[in-house]
């Protein structure tokens, strides 16, 4: 299956459970960074050291559980802190936060921004989910999804299983740690192709990819994409910055948006060799645009400090 068809099967998908959301009560005061992040992600190098990890990501406060089943959020405003939920979060509502929490899901997403809704945010949190009991065929698809024209924020959050993790076209997502995700064969049969950020083309707004630690340690006979994928699947790719992130793993580590693209950005990241020699399992780096207007490339290097200069998009 297409990533544009699963994402149109996403759209037409009835949850189980909707309730209106609800601001949470405040916790108690217990600093615990990364708190219920056990995965791992693989060995850092020399030269990969002060990116995101467990330590800096996640809830930083002790957590309330609750057993939401798949809810939907329909109050502007809400604010969801301290919460230990076991569920999903589908977000029909403006200026929702979710902070310092942690969302367990056996659903397509983690959570689901819905179109025509804005200010989502997502912080120091943990969204993970449970692998084998997802919908599509025992998967989960996407930690964070947005299907509105606004941006998203997601920042200083530890991100595991979901096949695509972080998926939008317009955001901000910073100082976040992706990783472990989990490969599964799709509702198609397929391989799920695996994304620790995904992007599908026709941006309205800017996407800023920003100091976050990104890896796809999934194997590419598996289904594994990238670390970083900038795909023109339902438009031209643009107005996307991609600066100081530690990236590792995929076919490619990036992919960066084709012939067509404009207006990418892409400086002064680490591609680590922790999974493979060339960082992903055929390179670091595919479909960049060189003649397009308003791309730059600088300072992107190997962990060693080997600069990386990408061959033009074919």
């Amino acid at each position: 299956m297409t990533r544009l068809r699963l994402l149109l099967a996403v759209l037409t998908l009835a949850l189980a459970t909707a309730c209106s959301g609800s601001t949470a009560p405040s916790p108690a005061a217990s600093p615990s960074p990364g708190t219920g992040s056990t995965a791992r992600a693989g060995t850092a190098a020399p030269g990969e050291s002060g990116f995101p990890d467990a330590g800096t990501t996640g809830p930083r406060v002790a957590l309330t559980p609750h057993s939401t089943g798949n809810l939907s959020v329909k109050t502007d405003g809400t604010v969801i802190r301290g919460w230990d939920i076991t569920g999903s979060l589908d977000v029909y509502a403006d200026d929702v936060t979710v902070i310092d929490s942690r969302i367990t899901s056996t659903n397509w997403w983690g959570i689901n921004l819905r179109p025509g809704h804005s200010g989502l945010r997502v912080l120091h949190s943990t969204i993970t989910a449970v692998p084998g009991k997802g919908p599509d065929n025992g998967g989960e698809d996407y930690a964070v999804s947005n299907m509105s024209a606004s941006s998203v924020e997601v920042g200083w959050s530890d991100v595991s299983v979901f096949g695509n993790a972080l998926s939008m076209g317009r955001g901000h997502l910073h100082d976040n740690y992706v990783h472990d995700l989990v490969p599964f064969r799709n509702a198609g049969g397929e391989w799920q192709h695996t994304d620790a950020v995904i992007s599908g083309g026709s941006n309205t707004g800017e996407l800023i990819i920003r100091h976050n630690t990104l890896l796809n340690a999934t194997p590419v006979g598996k289904g594994a994409s990238a670390a970083v994928g900038l795909f023109a699947d339902t438009g031209p790719v643009s107005h996307t910055v991609v600066d100081g992130n530690l990236l590792a793993g995929g076919a490619y580590a990036l992919y960066g948006g084709g012939a067509g693209a404009t207006g990418i950005k892409v400086t002064n990241n680490v591609f680590s060799r922790r999974y493979h020699r060339n960082c992903g399992v055929y390179g670091a780096v595919t479909a960049w645009n060189t003649g397009g207007r308003g791309n730059v490339w600088r300072g992107n290097r190997f962990s060693d400090g080997t600069p990386i200069t990408p061959e033009p998009a074919g």
